[in-house]
């Protein structure tokens, strides 16, 4: 540990480099493929969720239910293995191997590992915010604002989303965070060369070094995003301090 505290993470016994420059050398394409999920699950995740507390109880509502249930199902592999037969193979609309050079490139070779990815994060998100929202909606003072005569889209982004995105944004953090452990089977799958994969192959070698690095990576990771989202939340929503002051 306390060599760590220096960068000095030891030296592979496959490679002969240091652990720390195996790690950087693969860490920017792993942030990117997290980075492209994380704008997948929250925006296809959250407007499913808002759209379904909307059409409450309607077919929107059962249509978008019964889809994310489906999704959150599909293991991350199986996922994409489906993507990668469709839309790779079949239609060849996308690259199923690395991760592109450029913007544009990258954006295009990644689609298909951050759709994986952020498939079983989608129908999480989606359903706590309809649960979150569903929750705002029976408030006091929304019934208040309806009864006034505020127009119902006012209602829905004024009262009802602002007074949900507490469990939303807690939920989203958390989601992202545990992403880089979910990069593993991704990597592997469609042959990009991250952290995932760097732990898969030291794994399977026997490269101690590097294994216990790329894990130190991640739980290092986690315990940063959700640091920041417990500090973030009270800014965001005040009830969460005044609750602590009451307290």
């Amino acid at each position: 540990l306390g060599d760590c505290l220096h960068f000095d993470l030891g030296r592979s016994f496959k490679y002969g480099d240091q652990v720390a420059d195996l790690i950087t050398a693969r860490l920017a394409t792993t942030l990117e493929l997290v980075a492209y999920a994380t704008v997948l699950f929250v925006v296809l995740g959250v407007g499913a969720g808002v759209l379904a507390a909307v059409r409450q109880s309607t077919w929107v509502d059962s249509a978008v239910v019964g889809t994310t249930t489906l999704a959150a199902s599909v293991p991350s592999f199986v996922a994409a293995i489906a993507l990668v037969s469709l839309f790779g193979v079949r239609l060849g609309w996308f690259p199923v191997t690395g991760s592109g050079e450029g913007f544009a490139g990258t954006l295009h070779h990644l689609t298909l590992p951050a759709l994986s990815l952020a498939l079983g994060a989608l129908a999480l998100i989606s359903r706590v915010t309809r649960q979150a929202m569903a929750d705002a909606a029976a408030s006091d003072h929304v019934e208040a604002a309806r009864a006034s005569g505020v127009p119902e889209r006012e209602i829905v982004r004024r009262h009802v989303l602002r007074n949900a995105l507490g469990p939303i944004i807690t939920m989203c953090g958390l989601v992202m965070a545990g992403m880089l452990a979910g990069t593993v089977v991704v990597e592997t799958a469609f042959g990009i060369s991250g952290i995932g994969s760097l732990l898969v192959n030291a794994i399977n070698t026997h490269d101690f070094p590097v294994a216990q690095a790329v894990l130190l990576l991640m739980v290092t990771g986690y315990i940063a995003v959700t640091t920041l989202v417990d500090l973030v939340h009270p800014l965001l929503d005040p009830r969460v301090k005044q609750e602590a002051r009451t307290a």
